[in-house]
């Protein structure tokens, strides 16, 4: 197989283990490191070292990293809501919109510019392409299911996604990535 696939890498176990599942079914992966916020000099946000973290398991899978900024799309899109929703009594969930708007909104179309066929990320949930089209189902692992943050997303930006690790639990996850030498296990 030869398609490139573009996967959000955060630096963290799930979406590692998500491109090294991707690697081992012979998709050409790229990972993509995406900045949503702007970092301030409190150290409360860990975006340096996510990054680094990130790049660390690009370079164990031997796969290139890019990165992107989409820290104004996100202060637009979704934490302008939030504050407004916020002041309104209402308790939205930032989350969601994230989703929506960032990773398979500018962040997928951005992907398709790097040439990507398809896009992937290490969230626990299942797309299911049936005979009506694809389906956004929970993951396998209850514990950590996330279709709910994704039930906002259009099931066609939904439907050339591929989530590796919806049928898998975070402990073979964590098993996997630590078979594999990922420095994030």
């Amino acid at each position: 197989m030869s398609d490139r696939v573009i996967v959000g890498l955060s630096g963290g176990v799930d979406s590692a283990v998500a491109a090294l599942l991707l690697k081992e079914q012979g998709w050409e992966v790229h990972g993509l490191f995406m900045s949503n916020w702007e970092e301030d000099d409190d150290g409360y946000c860990t975006a340096a070292q996510d990054f680094q973290d990130a790049r660390a398991v690009a370079q164990e899978l031997a796969i290139p990293l890019h990165r992107a900024s989409f820290a104004s799309e996100y202060r637009e899109r979704v934490f302008q809501h939030f504050l407004t929703e916020h002041r309104a009594g209402r308790t939205p969930n930032p989350d969601v919109l994230c989703n929506r708007e960032i990773k398979f909104g500018v962040a997928l179309r951005h992907a398709r510019r790097l040439g990507a066929t398809r896009f992937a990320t290490g969230h626990y949930a299942r797309i299911l392409h049936t005979p009506a089209g694809a389906e956004l189902h929970k993951a396998r692992d209850a514990a950590k299911d996330q279709s709910y943050f994704l039930h906002a997303v259009a099931i066609g930006q939904l439907a050339g996604t591929l989530m590796p690790i919806g049928d898998l639990a975070k402990g073979t996850v964590r098993e996997r990535a630590r078979q594999a030498g990922l420095p994030v296990f």
